[in-house]
């Protein structure tokens, strides 16, 4: 990994509000996991209210995905011409509106688009929190911000399925989204209120579609950058597949409660959360690529387990325990392949973001569909869609990265 850092103003000045930062881009950066996971349990309940089909409904979480994708290509380049707060602003801004709309949804077309919209605002939030994390540290004081995300972001999947189990005990399906739309404003009020400008005016770059485009040509032209990113957008994939499939399998499969699925999701993303503070603590006597190549193993590992319980047919805690170590893997994998792909990368960091972003959650979209057409009667396409990817995130990473001393 390399050793450019950033101007020296930018990584110690801003240190004593280390926690306000870590508590804002967290914020931003549990986006996705809190517009995903809320409205999980409620997908059943969503599919008899609107009279559609299960794999209709589960076209919410693709549209989203599309639209985290496209706004972080927008977003990202946005913000190393404009600078982070200007774009930040208007990405909160644009999530709360939209999250109305889903809630007011008379259809799942319109609840289909509702959350494309909602995920540009979205991607707006995550990318420049990236960029930001990216302005502000370099080196294992990157990675190490990175697993301290994990503790707050970490937590997203954890309480948002409970959160919205409980709300579902309290109202409709519509009040998730309602929730959610309180969320984006709170962000946008922190943000505007405590979060400063962390890209100078001097260290923008013009915003041309011409300088773009060969900006983003460097970064796939980087046989590293691309695999760090390749193999976590493929992790994204194998964790998306369970996120798609685990509403109906665990709960029209193995007979759980909303409450019950929303516990199991909740110590899934415990996991999340141990496993990134523990490589947060380790990071710096232990390699990031070496902690990035046990995650990866681990998710493999974990992806098979799932699959042979499936196959074989065994009771629910047998599969649950190979679920809980391919997904706590996610929090050995991303801190580490977003910082080894960012390092290099200093100058387009939004660019950088964007990509590495656009890689997680395109590749993380094909996962839907595919775990879609093998039906929902049995876990068996699940299994195969997570044990399938994270196999091939480990070969990816094998293949395309290179090991570099600091």
């Amino acid at each position: 990994m390399s050793t450019t850092a950033v101007p020296a103003t930018a990584t110690t000045r801003r240190t004593p509000g280390t926690l306000r930062y870590a508590l804002i881009l967290g914020g931003l950066s549990a986006f996705a996991p809190l517009s995903i996971d809320m409205y999980l349990p409620a997908l059943p309940r969503m599919a008899d209210d609107l009279h559609s089909s299960a794999p209709t409904l589960q076209l919410t979480l693709t549209a989203f995905i599309i639209g985290l994708a496209l706004g972080q290509l927008i977003a990202g380049p946005l913000s190393d011409s404009l600078g982070r707060r200007r774009p930040l602003l208007a990405g909160l801004v644009l999530y709360a509106v939209a999250s109305v709309l889903c809630a007011v949804s008379p259809t799942a077309e319109l609840l289909i688009a509702g959350r494309s919209v909602q995920a540009l605002g979205a991607a707006a939030g995550m990318v420049i929190a990236r960029a930001c994390v990216r302005d502000l540290f370099a080196g294992t004081a990157m990675t190490k911000f990175f697993s301290m995300l994990m503790l707050v972001s970490g937590l997203a999947p954890i309480l948002a399925p409970v959160i919205g189990g409980q709300v579902l005990r309290l109202t409709s399906w519509r009040g998730v989204f309602v929730v959610l739309a309180v969320f984006g404003a709170v962000l946008l009020v922190a943000a505007a209120l405590a979060m400063p400008e962390t890209l100078p005016a001097e260290r923008r770059r013009p915003a041309r579609i011409g300088s773009t485009l060969r900006g983003y040509g460097v970064l796939l032209r980087d046989r590293s950058f691309v695999g760090y990113a390749l193999s976590a957008g493929l992790m994204f994939a194998g964790l998306f597949a369970y996120i798609s499939a685990s509403s109906f399998v665990l709960q029209d499969v193995y007979g759980l409660s909303p409450q019950e699925y929303s516990l199991v999701f909740g110590a899934n993303g415990l996991g999340i959360v141990i496993a990134g503070q523990v490589n947060g603590r380790i990071v710096g006597r232990v390699r990031e690529r070496t902690l990035l190549t046990v995650g990866l193993s681990a998710s493999a590992v974990g992806g098979a387990g799932v699959l042979a319980a499936a196959l074989a047919g065994l009771p629910l805690g047998v599969l649950l325990a190979p679920l809980l170590v391919m997904v706590s893997s996610i929090g050995l994998v991303m801190p580490n392949a977003s910082s080894l792909a960012l390092a290099e990368h200093p100058h387009n960091a939004g660019a950088a973001s964007a990509l590495l972003g656009v890689m997680q959650f395109v590749v993380g979209g094909l996962a839907t569909p595919l775990v879609s057409i093998g039906g929902e009667a049995s876990a068996v396409p699940m299994g195969v869609v997570m044990a399938a990817f994270a196999v091939v995130a480990l070969l990816v990473f094998a293949t395309l990265t290179r090991q570099r001393t600091r």
